[in-house]
């Protein structure tokens, strides 16, 4: 499963693909999350968010061109300072400590900023069987897909409490045919943000269709009861 995944990721950050008509025609371009600076691709990391913003360092510069929205030619040749779903002018900055990462201001993202990846010098490194969970010492859980940024909701740093969240994460059943209930609407939605002391903390998402927790650490996994506890108003 691992190595299907990770085939379906590099799948996804190599390829943009677009939407043609029965007739050839161009339609649409689903372009991945990306931006091009200094001859170099970067992805964006889809299960990580900005540590802190001490680890920000100085500012590389400025996306010049949103291309979602404004290509609509397949063969169009991406120049440095293109972002797939950046304005025009949001500021690139460095992360401290490690030359292969970029981050972009966004009032969107957990502590303001999304982070990228280059392509060309790192693989993808961010799902939770990657993360050294010896390192692992607080958590953060946000209330997700809500106006402007996701709202906090729950912090912990207690030692103890975060083993006993980490081993309700660890022992989740793996279900991969698994359908939540939406019978009386969609799942609530929040998002495990993981700080392990690096720049990128590790995020995932956890769902609750009121019946059912639920995440998806590489297919659908069932979660233990016990995790409401950690949840404001359970």
């Amino acid at each position: 499963m691992r190595k299907l995944l990770n085939v379906v990721i590099l799948l996804m950050l190599i390829l943009t693909g677009c939407r043609l008509s029965q007739f050839g025609q161009h339609v649409e371009i689903e372009w991945v999350d990306f931006i091009k600076w200094n001859g170099k691709m970067y992805d964006g990391i889809y299960s990580g968010a900005l540590a802190d913003k001490t680890y920000l360092g100085e500012k590389l510069g400025e996306v010049k061109f949103k291309v979602a929205d404004n290509v609509t030619d397949p063969e169009y040749k991406i120049r440095n300072g293109d972002a797939a779903f950046h304005e025009k002018g949001t500021q690139i900055f460095k992360i401290k400590g490690d030359p292969n990462l970029i981050a972009v201001k966004s009032a969107s993202a957990i502590n303001g900023y999304k982070i990228y990846f280059s392509r060309d010098d790192l693989v993808y490194k961010w799902q939770f069987q990657d993360m050294p969970i010896d390192k692992l010492h607080k958590i953060e859980i946000y209330q997700a897909y809500v106006p402007n940024a996701p709202k906090p909701i729950a912090e912990i740093k207690n030692p103890e409490q975060v083993s006993l969240f980490l081993q309700i994460l660890k022992t989740s059943q793996a279900s991969p045919n698994f359908q939540p209930n939406t019978v009386k609407g969609d799942p609530d939605y929040y998002h495990m943000v993981l700080y392990t002391g690096d720049p990128v903390a590790y995020m995932y998402d956890l769902h609750f269709d009121g019946n059912t927790y639920f995440w998806y650490p590489s297919e659908p996994s069932i979660l233990s009861k016990d995790i409401q506890t950690f949840l404001p108003g359970d």
